[in-house]
């Protein structure tokens, strides 16, 4: 749970990595007996509501070339916009679903892939309906603070038109880092997400 912003003080920050893999994904990096399984290799079970769908992209550094010691961590609400967290007091939000995931990305291409679910509409802090989205958050080596961005989905272009936080972002390129296109495979709907964390094309990374 996230503590009292007046409780401790914030301590200095460190490069991510390369060690971020040891603590955080030991049985990924062959360190065995500190958790039967890696935390957050799930964010869905067999009860859980809504409508699957894969969320997939690699990460890319300035240069174009795969990040290859990536960590990704997704957030997000549920199929009806409820958050698993006990600040949430719109309701009572699907106890099946984990609102949370964590991958490595893998080592050869800088590949991520979550199978979840189409989360619903949240609001803006102000009220207004949010469209669909997904919290998305990257740390790395040489990366002093993660860096914190949100994939929407490409066919929610109705939604994402009114969204608070897109209508934000002038530019039409830079906003469309944000969207994800969809495609279909094995009858599920397939969202490609790549993260640029420079250069052209640079993902639009959020201070919030």
């Amino acid at each position: 749970m996230v503590q009292r912003l007046d409780y401790l003080k914030e301590s200095p920050s460190q490069t991510a990595g390369p060690y971020v893999h040891i603590g955080t994904n030991p049985n990924w990096v062959e360190i065995t007996g500190v958790y039967s399984q890696d935390l957050g290799l799930a964010i869905v079970g067999p009860q859980t509501r809504g409508e699957r769908v894969i969320l997939e992209g690699h990460v890319y550094d300035g240069n174009g070339a795969p990040v290859r010691d990536a960590l990704v961590e997704i957030w997000q609400a549920d199929a009806q916009g409820l958050y698993n967290s006990p600040h949430e007091t719109r309701g009572e939000a699907d106890p099946h679903f984990a609102g949370w995931a964590r991958q490595p990305v893998s080592a050869d291409e800088g590949f991520y892939r979550f199978e979840t679910i189409r989360p619903g509409a949240a609001p803006y802090p102000d009220g207004r309906p949010q469209a669909p989205h997904v919290t998305v958050w990257i740390v790395a080596r040489g990366i002093n603070i993660g860096l914190h961005t949100r994939l929407y989905f490409g066919d929610e272009e109705e939604a994402n038109g009114a969204d608070p936080l897109l209508g934000r972002i002038d530019d039409p390129a830079r906003r469309g880092t944000l969207i994800a296109p969809r495609s279909e495979r094995d009858g599920l709907p397939v969202f490609t997400f790549d993260i640029r964390l420079q250069g052209e094309g640079e993902t639009v990374f959020l201070d919030m």
